[in-house]
């Protein structure tokens, strides 16, 4: 597109762009190159770990991969070592399951995974499990109407100053 801009249009009509920062002649305006190699990859293994949890019938709200890598100090500076942590947001999810379908990700499944490793990449993988609630909140309204808005939630406190801000009552929360 310009200088060194570039629109990568995939096979199934979706677009990205990509470009380079300002000292190496971009305008900083899309992804550089080197991470969408780990962004397709954060979004391959977590394909695969929410299909595997998601056949096992669990109660899974939510998988993000956080990605961190190294590269080599010399050109050409591939990745040398990158750890895939996995967040999963669920309810009532067992760890060994969880455990198992990083596992076959890693080691069965993701086509992104098995080819960077085939390269020399050194590939680490760990997750944490977050636990949901949900909580019904009910709010009066003008002419002594009931309006009832159900929140999933991460994390109870998060919403403390929202039910404050908007005169909620807290009336129900299901565990």
């Amino acid at each position: 597109v310009d200088n060194v801009m570039f629109v990568g249009e995939s096979g199934s009509g979706h677009s990205v762009v990509m470009d380079g920062s300002p000292d190496h002649g971009g305008r900083n305006m899309g992804f550089r190159p080197m991470e969408m190699l780990l962004l397709g990859l954060g979004g391959c293994t977590s394909f695969d770990v929410i299909g595997i949890l998601t056949k096992q019938r669990l109660d899974i709200r939510d998988c993000a991969a956080e990605i961190t890598a190294e590269r080599a100090d010399t050109i050409p500076s591939v990745f040398t070592k990158i750890h895939v942590h996995f967040k999963v947001t669920g309810k009532n999810l067992k760890e060994s399951a969880v455990a198992r379908a990083v596992k076959l990700s890693a080691e069965k499944y993701c086509s992104a995974s098995l080819m960077l490793e085939r390269g020399g990449v050194e590939i680490t993988h760990d997750f944490s499990i977050i636990e949901v609630e949900w909580l019904t909140l009910v709010r009066l309204q003008q002419k002594r109407r009931f309006i009832m808005r159900r929140f999933l939630l991460v994390n109870t406190n998060q919403f403390k100053a929202f039910l404050l801000r908007h005169d909620f009552d807290l009336r129900k929360v299901l565990f």
